[in-house]
């Protein structure tokens, strides 16, 4: 089950923000390889973030999988949610930093 959570300096506040919810959601279902159903996608707007020193438009997001996630997929994820937040907030792709996890890459410890 994927989730998404994208962090922004932006105020969002009277913007529809349904399509950035919309295409997340389904560019995450189409390159991890799950379902639509079990995207979760979470944005929060108005934190205060400083990136190269300037406070200009920024996000920061991290994704979270169980399974999935390779090399190529992650590259993927990176340069697809970036285009998401250039085309729909003005976010320039070089101001989007994108934390991937899969907690199926790590082996799990035993006592049994």
């Amino acid at each position: 089950m994927p989730c998404l959570y994208i962090t922004t300096n932006l105020n969002l506040d009277g913007i529809d923000t349904d399509p950035i919810f919309s295409e997340a959601t389904t560019a995450i279902s189409k390159i991890i390889g799950k379902p639509e159903k079990f995207v979760m996608v979470l944005l929060k707007s108005s934190v205060p973030i400083s990136f190269e020193g300037n406070k200009e438009p920024a996000a920061y997001g991290e994704i979270i999988s169980m399974g999935g996630i390779d090399k190529q997929v992650k590259k993927k994820l990176i340069e697809t949610l970036g285009s998401i937040l250039q085309s729909k907030l003005s976010i320039p792709r070089t101001r989007f930093f994108l934390k991937v996890f899969d907690t199926t890459a790590f082996p799990t410890r035993s006592k049994i």
